[in-house]
């Protein structure tokens, strides 16, 4: 014979509390966390700087995604580049530097 299942319906809350009300245990951690010390040491905040990227990185990452797209269609359309794969190459190396780039934009 299988096991009860689990009940998945009822109370959460402990009975006889109202919402709004702060429990024993809320209690307890508002009390321990007035309880640590603040350091003494100043940290100074964040400059706005340190989360915003500089302009050019979006600007390099669409270069880099052009250069590598204007070089695989160049293969198909230039009869030169017919017989060989290098224009395919270096156009995936571009996307793949266009890609890198895009991962340090803020």
């Amino acid at each position: 014979m299988a096991p009860p299942k689990r009940k998945t319906t009822g109370r959460i809350t402990p009975k006889g509390t109202k919402p709004g009300q702060v429990t024993a245990m809320a209690r307890e951690a508002a009390h321990h966390d007035s309880s640590i010390s603040q350091s003494s040491r100043y940290t100074p905040p964040t400059p706005k700087e340190y989360y915003e990227s500089p302009k050019w990185i979006p600007i390099m990452m669409a270069v880099f995604i052009g250069l590598g797209v204007v070089s695989i269609i160049l293969r198909y359309v230039v009869p030169a580049f017919e017989n060989t794969n290098t224009p395919v190459l270096i156009g995936l190396v571009f996307m793949l530097a266009g890609l890198f780039t895009a991962t340090k934009w803020r």
